[in-house]
């Protein structure tokens, strides 16, 4: 993956660093496979505004990725690498020998017209989806299962990858991005290699209004608000917040554990993520 920079022509485009997009392939996306994507700029079904700082932005449509990949030994062909508005990772098009489409996220050096394969008794190979009783340990993976059969849940960002790191009679061990090792059941599935598009982090948006693009509105400070309306809000000048902890616009402390105690993957969980 390379950088393109703009010529420094107005201060907006004057540090603004984007992917060249040289990986992908010029192509109309798989129409079967679009769906459309209406938005509710952070509203219920009341029309009250329930997540906050969302709206505007362009208009995407949804591509339909195949998380499960549960075609065993129907081989498939990469078609097309193409850019999904909605991840930050690039998706391929695969055209399986039975007629069927699919997309899939795509893996780190994975290219146009190789080969994948899923089911237990695919060959040990980037973009091929085993179950991890079929890995060797060691092996770096991603689009990893927590529940069998359920479809792809960790890992599956730009640059994601998670290390396989034991195996024993009904649990995989395995350490995720954030530093967390955790047991996954050994017959779940995972995808063999990194996720692609691994410089995506380092891109530099270059000014505010590529945010708006992105649907996302700006965010007031609490400290620069009046009083009614955030707790950290009043006061002359710069004022501390005055009270044991931060808290919400409506009063109720921040930095509070939310994780439910009585979790049943708490069990699964060997080592939290790092702090």
């Amino acid at each position: 993956m390379a950088y393109r920079q703009y010529k420094p022509n107005t201060p907006g485009s004057r540090h603004r660093q984007v992917s060249s997009f040289e990986e992908l392939t010029e192509n109309e996306p798989e129409k079967s496979l679009l769906r459309n994507n209406p938005r509710s700029a952070g509203r219920n079904n009341n029309g009250r505004i329930t997540v906050r700082r969302r709206g505007g932005g362009v208009k995407r449509r949804f591509r339909i990725i195949d998380f499960k990949r549960n075609k065993e030994g129907v081989r498939g062909k990469v078609v097309s690498i193409e850019y999904d508005p909605n991840r930050s990772a690039y998706i391929s098009l695969i055209s399986y020998i039975d007629g069927e489409k699919a997309y899939i996220v795509t893996p780190l050096k994975l290219k146009v017209g190789d080969f994948v394969d899923s089911g237990p008794d695919a060959e040990i190979k980037v973009g091929n989806c085993l179950p991890l009783s079929h890995m060797p340990t060691g092996s770096v993976i991603s689009n990893v299962e927590t529940v069998i059969g359920k479809g792809a849940q960790l890992a599956r960002s730009a640059g994601s990858s998670v290390v396989l790191m034991a195996k024993s009679l009904k649990y995989a061990t395995v350490k995720l991005p954030s530093g967390e090792v955790r047991l996954v059941n050994i017959r779940c599935r995972a995808v063999l290699g990194q996720v692609g598009n691994i410089l995506k982090r380092n891109l530099k948006i270059g000014k505010a209004g590529v945010n708006r693009w992105r649907n996302k509105r700006p965010k007031v400070r609490g400290a620069a608000m009046n009083a009614c309306d955030h707790g950290h809000g009043g006061g002359e000048g710069k004022a501390p917040v005055g009270m044991k902890s931060p808290v919400t616009p409506w009063g109720k402390r921040t930095g509070k554990r939310t994780r439910n105690r009585k979790k049943q993957s708490s069990k699964l969980i060997l080592k939290r993520r790092k702090k």
